[in-house]
C-alpha cells in the first residue's frame, strides 16, 4: 500500500494534508524516515510511526452500540444527533456507518462498520438475516393475532410481510413480546403491529444474526466487535 493511501485511510488529512506531513518526516516506516507518498509499505508487517506514535493499522472496524433514544441511525444531520456523533474520534476516522436503520425512537444493537460487503451481504433480502426485537405494545394481543404475525400481514401500502417469529416474554400473554423478522422495510414493527390493532410504545433490537447485544453496553455506549464475533457475522451472512 502507498504510505500515502495509508495516510489517507487513517484519517490523517486531505491528500495535500498528507503531503505535508510526509515533508515534514512525520511518518516513520520500520525507523526509517518515509518522504515520498508513493513509497509502498506493509501495514501487516512493517512498524510504522506518526510523530514518534506506533500506529495499528486495520482497513475495517466492527462497532456494536447500544443505540440509545433520539439518535438518529444516520452519518450525518443538519439538525439530528446521530450515531457517529457518540463514537470517539479514533473510531471516527475510520468512517463507519450503520448497518440498516434504527428508528429515532428504537434503541439497541446497532452495528457500524466500514465494510461495505460484510453491510450488503447483513442487509441484503436474499440473505433472509434475522433480527430480533423486544416489543412493548399498548394492550395484549387477542386470539390469533400470534399466528397472524407469523404468517404474515398486510401492511398499510398493501405490502405482505414475510413470516415471522413471535414468543411472548415471561412465556405469558401480555404486552411484552419479541418479534423475529428477516426484512427492514420502513417502521416495519410498528406496522406489523398496528395491522393487527396494536400500538408500539417502546421498541428495542436485542440481535442481528448471530450477534447479540452486549447487555454490559449502557444506551450510548459501544464496543469494537472481538474476532469471534466478526468470524460469526461473515459466517452467517
Amino acid at each position: 500500500m502507498r504510505s500515502d493511501k495509508l495516510l489517507a485511510n487513517m484519517g490523517y488529512g486531505s491528500r495535500k494534508e498528507v503531503k505535508k506531513l510526509l515533508k515534514k518526516g512525520g511518518l516513520t516506516v520500520n525507523g526509517e524516515k518515509v518522504t515520498d507518498g508513493k513509497t509502498h509499505v506493509n501495514p501487516q508487517e512493517d512498524e510504522i510511526e506518526i510523530f514518534g506514535e506506533t500506529i495499528d493499522y486495520k482497513p475495517f472496524i466492527y462497532l456494536m452500540m447500544n443505540k440509545p433514544q433520539g439518535v438518529i441511525s444516520a452519518t450525518e444531520d443538519r439538525s439530528e444527533e446521530t450515531v457517529v456523533d457518540l463514537l470517539e474520534i479514533e473510531d471516527a476516522l475510520y468512517e463507519p456507518f450503520p448497518v440498516g436503520r434504527l428508528d429515532k425512537d428504537t434503541t439497541g444493537l446497532l452495528l457500524l462498520t466500514n465494510d461495505g460487503k460484510l453491510a450488503h451481504q447483513l442487509t441484503s433480502p436474499k440473505k433472509k438475516v434475522e433480527k430480533t426485537y423486544r416489543v412493548h405494545i399498548d394492550a395484549p394481543l387477542q386470539d390469533g393475532n400470534k399466528d397472524a404475525l407469523e404468517q404474515g400481514v398486510i401492511l398499510d401500502d398493501g405490502y405482505e410481510t414475510k413470516p415471522a417469529r413471535l414468543e411472548y416474554v415471561n412465556g405469558e400473554r401480555g404486552t411484552l413480546v419479541k418479534l423475529t423478522i428477516t426484512e427492514g422495510k420502513f417502521h416495519q414493527v410498528k406496522r406489523m403491529f398496528q395491522a393487527r390493532g396494536r400500538n408500539v410504545i417502546a421498541l428495542k433490537r436485542e440481535s442481528m444474526g448471530p450477534l447479540l447485544l452486549d447487555p454490559h453496553l449502557d444506551p450510548g455506549t459501544y464496543r469494537e466487535l472481538t474476532d469471534e464475533e466478526i468470524a460469526l457475522l461473515k459466517n452467517d451472512s
